[in-house]
């Protein structure tokens, strides 16, 4: 472990917070738990944790503010969601119009804020199994596509599920199921292995979100589904503002991984 690895939650949190980490979060406070953030208009915020409620695999529930707060009082009730996040997208009827590292000036008392699970908290455990995380390796962000698998509609909002890729060593293929299935309320198991074709994605050279990583003879790459699913249903939907993460910058919470693993 480096001193980056062991980082706690408010430490990690006030270095973001001042600044000074801007870059994706993987890596960071091993051990506890990541979320990706969605912030939309309490007009919307029942039919979007609906969606969620349909659409466990790729948007399970951490959290969910009251309205005008940005304290998530369940998982981080010391933080402040419009500042410790490293990097935010900000979107306008479906358009990416900015990135941001504050979104103080843009919250109101109208705004809801959600903690989404995030794949991050399974990579610790993989590596303890011996499975090879490569863009924790490589020091960049994880590679996500967008899919042709559809989410299940709610209210206004659907659109497609993006996933997370890893490459996997063949050998260790069942080992990585078995490890990330022990974690359902952040993902939990892969959505597909092998062909991405099969699951509507061309070049995985080409992410839409992420860096692109190398695979390497004998791997095999797994897909598992991923929390920047509502920024391809932002995309889909255009609601008049969406507040989210940037892809891999993720909140910190207080609460350890064990709290969302099957034992």
């Amino acid at each position: 472990m480096n001193a980056l690895d062991r980082l706690t939650p408010v430490e990690a949190r006030d270095l973001i917070r001042r600044g000074e980490w801007r870059k994706p979060t993987s890596g960071l406070s091993n051990g506890f738990t990541q979320g990706n953030l969605v912030v939309l208009p309490k007009d919307l915020a029942f039919e979007f944790l609906l969606f969620c409620q349909r659409n466990p695999k790729p948007c399970p529930v951490l959290d969910v503010t009251e309205p005008g707060s940005a304290v998530p009082a369940l998982v981080a009730p010391g933080a402040d969601l419009r500042v410790d996040i490293p990097k935010y997208n900000i979107y306008r009827h479906g358009e990416l119009v900015e990135e941001c590292t504050d979104i103080t000036s843009l919250w109101n008392e109208d705004m809801v804020g959600f903690l989404l699970g995030c794949s991050f908290t399974f990579e610790h455990a993989l590596m303890n199994n011996g499975i090879p995380v490569r863009h924790i390796e490589r020091g960049c962000n994880v590679p996500m596509f967008k899919t042709n698998i559809d989410c299940v509609k709610a209210g206004r909002f659907e659109g497609p599920m993006v996933v997370s890729m890893r490459p996997v060593p063949e050998k260790d293929v069942v080992r990585a199921v078995q490890v990330t299935s022990r974690f359902p309320s952040v993902h939990g198991a892969p959505v597909h292995i092998g062909n991405p074709e099969a699951i509507g994605v061309s070049d995985l050279y080409q992410p839409d979100f992420g860096d692109p990583v190398q695979i390497h003879d004998g791997e095999v790459p797994v897909f598992w589904a991923c929390g920047v699913t509502p920024q391809a249903v932002a995309m889909h939907v255009k609601p008049e503002i969406m507040i989210t993460h940037a892809p891999g910058h993720m909140f910190i919470t207080d609460v350890r991984d064990e709290k969302y693993g099957v034992l």
